[in-house]
């Protein structure tokens, strides 16, 4: 199944930018024709509010290798380069070891989702104030500047299958192995695909799902939604 249209249909997104660092109830700044920015780490740092916010852990919502994005050759190996540079394994250049292949498929393993409802959000915020006074955030809400994070998918592996044009030799496994340090595990069981399992101890973010809080006139009126199909992060 392709990943990207199974998170699209829970109402998440991918990560394809250079940050991984999103957390649920983080609220972002997305001022118009600017990217996307981290404003606060956490809404309770902006708002105070009775209402207790309760994670709930999505066992539905589970990712596997299973679920999984194809790519050309080029594209996928670019991509590739950036996913391992945002996760911390920048160093592992494949584009230097692996010049020319088929295709690249990306996909990821031993996940599990954090985030909160729509409806406990919501309560939270129709009985809002600041946490003290602050001209920069009221100006920020009633423009509808201010995304919170509503749910994040974690993964632990990144998972990767890439076909060459060309025939697999054990001193190239050998080499990319060794140029990994260990962080990821290469293999190759047929003449021209290569596996590669990411090593990382860290859960890290793969996905969002983001909402826009509408506020006018410094009263919180609705969330609107703004996953599926955008590119923010």
């Amino acid at each position: 199944m392709n990943l990207t249209k199974f998170l699209r249909e829970q109402n998440y997104d991918l990560i394809d930018g250079p940050i991984r660092n999103h957390m649920p109830l983080q609220l972002w700044l997305k001022r118009p024709f600017n990217s996307a920015e981290l404003y606060y780490a956490h809404v309770s740092h902006a708002f105070a509010s009775p209402v207790p916010l309760e994670e709930i852990e999505n066992s539905a919502l589970a990712i596997n290798s299973d679920k999984k994005d194809e790519y050309g050759f080029n594209v996928g190996i670019t991509a590739l380069e950036d996913i391992l540079k945002s996760i911390g394994l920048g160093a592992v250049e494949l584009s230097n070891k692996i010049k020319s292949g088929k295709k690249v498929t990306i996909s990821y393993d031993n996940s599990h989702t954090k985030e909160y409802a729509i409806g406990n959000i919501e309560n939270y915020f129709s009985i809002a104030d600041f946490v003290h006074p602050n001209p920069p955030l009221l100006k920020n809400s009633n423009r509808n500047n201010l995304i919170i994070l509503s749910g994040i998918v974690f993964a632990k592996n990144l998972v990767v299958d890439i076909e060459t044009d060309f025939k697999i030799e054990t001193e190239l496994i050998a080499s990319l192995n060794e140029m990994a340090e260990g962080n990821i595990n290469f293999t190759s069981s047929t003449g021209n695909k290569i596996k590669m399992v990411s090593s990382v101890n860290n859960f890290f973010p793969i996905a969002v799902k983001a909402n826009r809080i509408d506020y006018d006139k410094g009263r919180f009126k609705k969330l609107i939604l703004i996953s599926d199909n955008r590119d923010l992060f």
